[in-house]
């Protein structure tokens, strides 16, 4: 049992350790060789070796220089092995591009090996800069919005601020967004953002162009490796391509387009649906415009969209503002509410959790509770969603919903401990529509409750939620 401990012991140690305890083992035969000449110098005053003699000083001289070698070379062996690994494995990961000048040699091993830890130092130094400017990208979107609501005068600023807020946010060198002329069937390039204006048209109107046409037919999201040599836009645009088609009733009102990368990764699959559901509710504002009805609306619709792409970051609570707004409108209309009351549930509904673009992603899809700090941090988005919709004269009346829909009716919710009847019907319907949906939903440290379970829980929350209300919503699901 010693012997295996000290044998663990000596491979875990250091290569330093390792090449002190070699070292030593290795001087021994030679420095007991000389030590021994050296006595008998002492003794007899000279050296005298016969042959037999002489032959066996040499070979213990020759089998400790061969242990020392073999172990030596075993040693420095795991070492060139390393670099070996590191060298591929990096060429895996980043391409022979980049990993170029790491290739192999017998005579450069240590060389390679730190060279290979500095890319991985410089890949990893890359990746969290890339990481907080999408972060810092992300979190300045809908104030950069809010900040543009007020000076608005027309669709067309609205749209500037789409386009260039989105190129933004998902690394585009540019961004363009196309409308489609309803009589002549012409694409209109009505935005764009990070392009050379000089690259376009006067008129920029654009004629039968099959590569748009392409887009819009498809209907869906599409990321093009390669832009035809044809197309009237080859001149503006780099690959790669991210398109989404602007569509709302089966009519196709235009496209955006997001131009070439500031990075080297490709436009990935999130980022399709992200610009879709963009491309979507950019559709909506349009035809609201057209139609002249409430502008204010058309933020909402766009404010909606972005709260979506905040809520795409927990894979846990995908589908959760639709899914609570749908099951508070059932709640008021089985509670005989008016109309208005039933809409401001539904946008409150998709809005609530919008102050979440202002918490960290680790707090946000951490695998498990949060501790206090983090608890504190989590409690403030009801605020900062109140802060972002405030602005927005039309969306006013949310502002209470989205604020208070963690308030508790006994005074222990947050964020201002509002008690009873200080709490509003609606802020009530939202808070048991909220509640139940996360009861239902899997979450990273637990399953999915069946209805009937979730029920239950939430009438041993007792006086801290409406219980009238959990019996309307017994009866609606």
């Amino acid at each position: 049992m010693l012997g295996k401990i000290q044998l663990s012991s000596f491979e875990n140690a250091s290569i330093i350790r390792k090449m002190t305890i070699l070292y030593f083992l290795m001087s021994i035969i030679p420095v007991g060789v000389l030590y021994y000449l050296y006595l008998m110098i002492k003794t007899h005053g000279e050296i005298t070796l016969d042959e037999p003699q002489f032959a066996l000083v040499l070979a213990f001289v020759v089998l400790g220089v061969g242990v020392g070698y073999v172990a030596l070379r075993a040693m420095l062996f795991s070492v060139v092995e390393v670099t070996i690994k590191s060298a591929k494995t990096l060429k895996d990961i980043l391409g022979p591009v980049k990993t170029g000048p790491l290739a192999y040699t017998d005579t450069n091993e240590i060389k390679v090996l730190a060279r290979s830890f500095n890319e991985v130092t410089t890949q990893l130094e890359e990746n969290i800069r890339n990481l907080e400017l999408a972060k810092k990208t992300l979190s300045t979107v809908l104030s950069r919005i809010g900040e543009g609501i007020s000076s608005m005068e027309n669709i067309d600023g609205f749209l500037d601020l789409i386009i260039e807020t989105m190129t933004e946010a998902l690394s585009g060198r540019a961004g363009f967004l196309f409308l489609t002329e309803e009589t002549t069937g012409d694409f209109i390039l009505k935005s764009f953002f990070g392009c050379d204006g000089k690259k376009i048209p006067t008129e920029r109107v654009y004629h039968d162009d099959c590569f748009i046409q392409d887009i819009c037919a498809q209907k869906q999201p599409v990321i093009i490796s390669k832009i035809p040599a044809s197309s009237v836009l080859a001149p503006i645009l780099e690959s790669p391509v991210l398109a989404a088609p602007m569509i709302l009733h089966e009519d196709e009102l235009g496209i955006i387009l997001l131009s070439g990368r500031v990075c080297e990764e490709k436009f990935a699959d999130e980022e399709k649906e992200l610009l879709y559901n963009l491309a979507l509710q950019t559709a909506v504002a349009i035809e609201n415009s057209k139609l002249n009805e409430d502008r204010e609306r058309t933020y909402f619709e766009t404010i909606s969209a972005l709260a979506m792409a905040v809520e795409a970051k927990d894979p846990y609570s995908r589908g959760h503002l639709d899914r609570v707004a749908n099951l508070a409108v059932r709640i008021a209309e089985e509670m005989n509410l008016s109309k208005d009351d039933g809409l401001a549930l539904r946008d409150a509904a998709k809005l609530h959790d919008l102050g979440k673009i202002g918490i960290v992603d680790d707090i946000l899809t951490k695998n498990g509770p949060l501790n206090k700090e983090e608890s504190l941090l989590m409690k403030k988005h009801p605020v900062i969603g109140e802060g972002i919709i405030k602005p927005i004269h039309s969306l006013s009346n949310l502002c209470d919903i989205v604020r208070h829909h963690h308030e508790k009716l006994d005074g222990s919710g947050y964020p201002d401990g509002l008690k009873g009847d200080e709490i509003s019907l609606l802020v009530r319907i939202l808070t048991v529509a909220d509640i139940f949906d996360a009861l239902t939903s899997d979450r990273p440290y637990r399953k999915a409750l069946v209805s009937v379970k979730a029920i239950n829980e939430m009438r041993l929350m007792g006086e801290k939620i409406d219980q009238k209300i959990v019996n309307v919503l017994e009866k609606v699901i």
